[in-house]
């Protein structure tokens, strides 16, 4: 008895479809990721040596930028009159006036701005004001 030999069709992997998943796969995590650091704003901070404090969770962050700018918790404050940022930072505070208002204002901003802000925080009852710094550069 003679058996008659099948011919084997050749197999194939079709990767069009697998090249489509990674694909959509990619454009989906480049479109979900989120990139923090890009839209703040920049400030340099004046330096000093005391030790660094223990930060709380509730707080907010007041930003003064050099032309003497304001940002509160990263948003923009619209203008630098002291009644726009009082009720900014009231907006921010809502009820708990036990927040702490940390100032970081840059190094060449003015003292006008850095006393605007601490007024404004002043008249609403916010009490705790902290001001960050950063270490000098170490010298050679």
């Amino acid at each position: 008895m003679k058996f008659r030999a099948r011919r084997r069709t050749p197999v194939e992997a079709n990767l069009t479809p697998l090249i489509d998943v990674v694909f959509l796969l990619l454009i989906f995590f480049m479109v979900s990721t989120t990139f923090t650091h890009e839209n703040q704003m920049r400030i340099n901070l004046p330096e000093a040596q005391a030790e660094a404090s223990q930060s709380e969770n509730s707080q907010i962050n007041l930003m003064i930028l050099q032309d003497g700018a304001y940002s509160i918790n990263g948003k923009s404050v619209a203008n630098r009159d002291i009644e726009t940022l009082m009720e900014a930072l009231s907006l921010e505070a809502g009820d708990d006036l036990e927040q702490a208002v940390v100032i970081s204002a840059d190094s060449e901003t003015t003292h006008q701005s850095v006393v605007r802000a601490m007024d404004a925080a002043g008249r609403l009852g916010l009490t705790q004001i902290r001001i960050t710094s950063q270490e000098p550069a170490a010298q050679p």
